[in-house]
């Protein structure tokens, strides 16, 4: 009779064992517990922890709350402004609703996948090819609200869309690139252009202090000697400025003034009748001084001989005797 009872005992421990072994579940702290019984959902949604379901009955689906991140493969499409591009993305969503992503669509992994080609497809044909280039973030919040619209029915919250890469023909990168070319060269020109625009009004100032102080000159060409002669050079190229050379035409007769008196004009000449006037005496004269020593052999004899040439009325007193 004991054994018996033991071996009832024994048995029903044995089968409570397998009965818990077949109802008991773990649910992770990443997930979340779905119970069809018979086919049915229950309204209850089995948190993270231990759970036990009733066996052969119940069928516990667990569905991930993470957010997954999913790859869209790259479409080739046409821009707006006719330019064949080709444009891959990555979309990251997590599941809010377990109940509705596993019972309102087959697979919303497949579903937002194909959501997201359809829409990133759409996004090529209504952009220009700049805007895919340089106005990234804003596509990217027009291709999320895209697929966030039906995803939402799903159970699905899409959390971010971002375009990852842009491939262009080879063509249209070298038309780019000379373009940009162009732009840079334009800019360099009109950066030159500016600073010569500058440079001439700093030049205009320095040459009117120049003018009203020629000394500035002849100092600011020893500086440029000073400068070139540190470089150590063999050759030397001095440049000579025609100011300064009118510098020095303006500073010789204020030195030569007190050497040499200012030269006389000879009288107008008299009347035919008297004889040979005082101007062609003066001009006898002239030429005779002119052969003598000490005139000036390039120009007009000096100044101080002509003082010596006797007056016009003693040369017709003389002419009378």
């Amino acid at each position: 009779m004991v054994e018996e009872l033991l071996t009832a005992v024994l048995a029903a421990g044995v089968g409570a064992a397998v009965y818990m072994g077949a109802a008991a579940r773990v649910v992770k702290q990443y997930e979340r517990g779905l119970v069809f019984r018979f086919g049915r959902l229950r309204e209850e949604i089995r948190p993270p922890g231990f759970t036990v379901i009733v066996p052969v009955i119940d069928r516990l689906r667990k569905v991930n709350m993470q957010i997954v991140t999913l790859p869209v493969p790259a479409q080739e499409g046409i821009t707006r402004d006719n330019v064949t591009v080709r444009v891959d993305a990555v979309v990251y969503f997590k599941v809010v609703d377990p109940a509705n992503a596993i019972v309102a669509v087959e697979d919303y992994r497949f579903a937002v996948s194909q959501m997201a080609q359809t829409s990133l497809r759409s996004i090529i044909g209504k952009s220009d090819l700049d805007d895919l280039l340089s106005n990234r973030e804003m596509l990217n919040q027009g291709l999320e609200l895209m697929i966030d619209s039906p995803a939402v029915g799903w159970g699905v919250q899409i959390d971010r869309v971002e375009i990852k890469d842009v491939s262009l023909p080879e063509t249209m990168k070298r038309s780019m690139a000379r373009q940009a070319e162009a732009d840079r060269e334009r800019r360099a020109r009109v950066i030159n252009a500016d600073a010569e625009l500058q440079a001439s009004h700093k030049l205009a100032e320095a040459a009117e202090v120049m003018s009203e102080q020629p000394a500035a000159l002849q100092l600011r060409l020893l500086h440029t000697i000073v400068a070139v002669a540190a470089e150590k050079n063999s050759t030397l190229v001095l440049p000579f400025p025609v100011e300064l050379l009118r510098f020095l035409e303006r500073s010789v007769p204020q030195a030569g003034a007190g050497a040499a008196p200012a030269r006389e004009e000879p009288a107008p000449a008299g009347p035919a009748s008297e004889g040979p006037g005082p101007a062609g005496v003066a001009a006898d004269d002239s030429d005779a001084l002119g052969a003598a020593p000490g005139t000036d052999a390039l120009g007009p004899p000096a100044d101080g001989l002509m003082l010596d040439a006797p007056a016009p009325e003693q040369q017709r007193k003389g002419l009378r005797d």
